[in-house]
């Protein structure tokens, strides 16, 4: 990089220089321009032959035209050579429904729900039909989620469908601005909502 920022000053100096002829001048800074951005030498040692890795099975698999893909750089055997994840269902495998940690940020969205269903009430009595659709859409995917995912039994589904159907009761009426209807609906989704907890 040095040498071609010394090039540049020495085509740049040529090129006000009286003896110099317009021809010189351009065809020397045209060589400085392009000698200031030929790449370094990225990986190269003298007397070293090149490395390649045809798809991590054949050749150098450290090389750096393989980036550390196709498991070069895991720990664990994976499901196929093509492939960056583990085995489907081996140990320390991402998702695993079984595990307490699955069960927790499911509750943890519960809890969250919750406190957003709490809110509505407030918002139905100021008129405030925007909040109360925000807050049934702002979170209600993650709440859908949860419940699906720790409903196991006949009741504990039963109770997910009737939260579900309260608060798209609740979402209709806030959108038609029916207050009674909607403060209604919010309280049972409430209710519904507390049924489910109290069933896990």
């Amino acid at each position: 990089m040095k040498i071609a920022v010394a090039l540049s000053l020495v085509a740049g100096a040529a090129a006000f220089s009286q003896e110099a002829s317009r021809r010189e001048a351009i065809s020397t800074g045209a060589a400085a321009v392009g000698a200031a951005f030929l790449p370094a030498a990225a990986n190269a040692a003298a007397g070293e032959s090149p490395r390649f890795s045809v798809f991590g099975l054949i050749g150098d698999g450290g090389a750096y035209s393989e980036g550390a893909a196709y498991g070069s750089d895991q720990a664990a055997p994976l499901y196929s050579p093509y492939s960056v994840y583990g085995d489907v269902g081996g140990d320390g495998a991402i998702y695993d429904p079984s595990t307490k940690s699955f069960a927790e940020r499911k509750k943890a969205v519960l809890a969250e729900t919750a406190k957003r269903v709490d809110k509505l009430p407030s918002y139905i009595e100021k008129k405030q039909w925007f909040n109360v659709r925000d807050e049934l859409t702002r979170y209600m995917y993650e709440t859908r989620g949860a419940m699906k995912g720790l409903a196991s039994t006949p009741e504990q589904k039963a109770a997910a469908t009737a939260f579900f159907k309260a608060i798209e009761a609740t979402d209709g009426a806030a959108r038609v601005k029916d207050g009674e209807a909607c403060m209604a609906a919010a309280k049972a989704s409430a209710a519904t909502l507390k049924a489910f907890t109290a069933s896990l």
